[in-house]
């Protein structure tokens, strides 16, 4: 599996490298803007190109960024949804110019509407940014389910990517906490080869992009969104490296997002623990072989 943490480019993209070297990852996840800001980061080509060049001559293999948490592409609000757009072009524009394996989009929530209309309106505007953008991925986020969030489950997801037109761009980007949250119980064996053949029989595992590894503070089927330290909350470290250890998540890019032992920011030891926690899941699965 290849580790990371989301880590930050303050002071310049190149940054964003030096910070991922330095806690040893082999994989990152930056916001190329201020996550909630509608305006976008102006990076210079010089700076692009100092971020590549950092890049090339690291251990750093996938990048990711993350959309911003404005972005509504399923509002009912035509002005929203006329803002989500460009944002999320202004992600992908980013994500071409760095080389970046995938953009992570949240689909956008329903509020109090209809979800199915959600969704289409949501797939207008996902296809719309595909079609005014190069080859960047788009990884859609599955969601704990709170507010109308759109993506609480693989169904929903597997309507995301229709309704978007099925591009071969189109990804989905697994996050525990929200599986967890949304119902699914990943922290046995049965459990995640459960969700796994969930997954695959319903969207396809070759759709299946990336993973944010986080634990949950909020119980199973809580519909609530709060991260927990690895190991710390109640999916639990058993739970995190039974999920990590699937073989066939072996190859994506897996990251921490937080909250680290030291606060909002991944470390070094974080990022270390992970890697115990991924040893530990691959040691049971051995064990019931």
């Amino acid at each position: 599996m290849v580790v990371g943490a989301h880590v930050s480019p303050a002071g310049g993209l190149p940054n964003a490298i030096t910070r991922g070297v330095e806690r040893e990852c082999d994989a990152i996840q930056i916001f190329s803007q201020s996550p909630r800001a509608w305006k976008p980061t102006n990076h210079s080509d010089e700076s692009i190109q100092e971020f590549r060049r950092a890049r090339e001559e690291s251990r750093i293999g996938p990048v990711l960024i993350h959309a911003v948490y404005l972005l509504n592409c399923a509002s009912a609000d035509p002005e929203l949804r006329a803002k989500s757009l460009q944002g999320l072009i202004n992600s992908l524009a980013v994500g071409d110019s760095i080389g970046a394996a995938g953009v992570v989009l949240h689909p956008g929530s329903a509020k109090d509407g209809d979800p199915k209309e959600a969704i289409a309106r949501a797939g207008e505007v996902i296809s719309e940014a595909l079609k005014q953008t190069e080859s960047c991925q788009l990884h859609l986020e599955n969601t704990a389910g709170a507010g109308g969030t759109l993506g609480r489950s693989f169904s929903e997801l597997a309507e995301l990517l229709e309704a978007s037109g099925g591009d071969d761009r189109l990804g989905v980007c697994i996050d525990s906490c929200h599986l967890f949250a949304s119902g699914y119980d990943i922290r046995t064996l049965d459990g995640v080869n459960a969700t796994v053949e969930e997954c695959d029989s319903t969207i396809g595992i070759d759709r299946l992009r990336s993973l944010h590894i986080n634990d949950s503070k909020t119980e199973l089927g809580s519909n609530r969104d709060r991260h927990a330290t690895p190991g710390e909350g109640l999916i639990k470290a058993k739970g995190l490296g039974l999920f990590m250890s699937e073989p066939r998540f072996a190859k994506l890019p897996a990251i921490l997002e937080g909250p680290g032992t030291a606060g909002a920011e991944a470390q070094l030891e974080d990022v270390k623990d992970l890697r115990k926690i991924l040893a530990s899941g691959q040691k049971l699965r051995g064990q019931a072989a």
